[in-house]
């Protein structure tokens, strides 16, 4: 069965279909919109802007704390780059670690509810879709505001952070690591029903050769939105399945997480899995300013951009 709906327009919508499904999807699609409030940014400017490749927000710590880092940050369904700055409070975070912080909005034109579209082949890898408009957003970035073309990272959270997998594989020459929060692996669905499949946590596991690119994954073990068992799933088509992992329980923000390093053969750590005990679908030690967030917990926004700094791209790396 082929699942379709119709927008007001009357033309075909496939995506509407998810306002139909179970509650899980449903929470994942119409969470609380936090629009109206706007990113409050100690330090630094963050700007609205729009490209060719669409329309973006960008911040850029003060000028005494040189942005030669960069990452991009990802939303969530229903979300837009205000509200997920609000809510992971990154810029916080990386006015102190000197990033500049890259925000891509999808539009509604491209999904009704800001999804980014990561279980359609069409936007599944490099030179299509978007990933490509994505990659050239990033670019775009990089040249205007003299970043190292070596500390380039991107992150996202739920659909963002899916597609952040996609753009870790797709494009390895401009992203030296990747986190995902609440997300899946890369091609882990083609379609909507094998996309709800994975989210339960049904979908393939990996089999593919591992992309070896540094990725550093956190999930609440009490999310009924997309199953934990997803985080796995993303360590192991960055690793493969020979990666030595050494696990310790960390106590942060309010609740303990079991945190995995995986290791290369030479003890180089390519992967960090956070599983955050407790928690739902949300970003963790994230601000009640935005949706989707986890108050307690680990801060995912500074562990990320800790991560994110000692992963600079290889020499060697295409």
């Amino acid at each position: 069965m082929t699942a379709q709906a119709t927008d007001e327009k009357g033309n075909s919508n496939p995506f509407l279909f998810w306002r139909d499904l179970a509650n899980a999807a449903t929470a994942l699609l119409t969470g609380p919109s936090r629009k109206e409030q706007p990113a409050v940014v100690e330090q630094g400017q963050f700007t609205e802007s729009e490209c060719a490749e669409g329309a973006y927000r960008l911040f850029l710590p003060p000028a005494s704390a040189l942005p030669r880092s960069l990452v991009v940050m990802l939303h969530g369904c229903s979300q837009d780059p205000a509200d997920f700055a609000a809510g992971t409070a990154m810029n916080v975070a990386a006015s102190t670690a000197g990033f500049a912080v890259l925000y891509p909005s999808q539009s509604t034109q491209a999904n009704s509810q800001r999804c980014w579209n990561w279980f359609q082949p069409a936007h599944q890898q490099r030179g299509k879709g978007e990933p490509a408009l994505l990659a050239a957003i990033t670019q775009k970035i990089i040249d205007l505001h003299g970043i190292d073309p070596r500390r380039v990272y991107v992150a996202g959270l739920s659909a963002g952070g899916a597609m952040a997998a996609v753009l870790g594989e797709a494009y390895p020459e401009i992203y030296a690591a990747v986190g995902v929060h609440s997300g899946l692996a890369a091609r882990a669905a083609t379609d909507l029903m094998t996309a709800l499949k994975a989210m339960r946590g049904q979908g393939p596991v990996p089999n593919i050769q591992p992309s070896l690119v540094a990725t550093i994954v956190f999930h609440g073990d009490a999310d009924t939105t997309v199953d934990a068992n997803n985080a796995a799933h993303i360590i192991q088509a960055s690793t493969g399945s020979r990666a030595v992992i050494d696990h310790e329980v960390i106590a942060e923000g309010g609740r303990n997480s079991t945190r995995g390093l995986h290791r290369t053969a030479d003890g180089q750590i390519l992967a960090e899995q956070w599983i955050v005990h407790g928690a739902a679908h949300g970003w963790s030690g994230g601000s009640r300013k935005g949706s989707f967030t986890e108050e307690c917990g680990p801060n995912a926004s500074r562990q990320m951009l800790r991560f994110f700094a000692e992963h600079p791209r290889r020499v060697n790396a295409l």
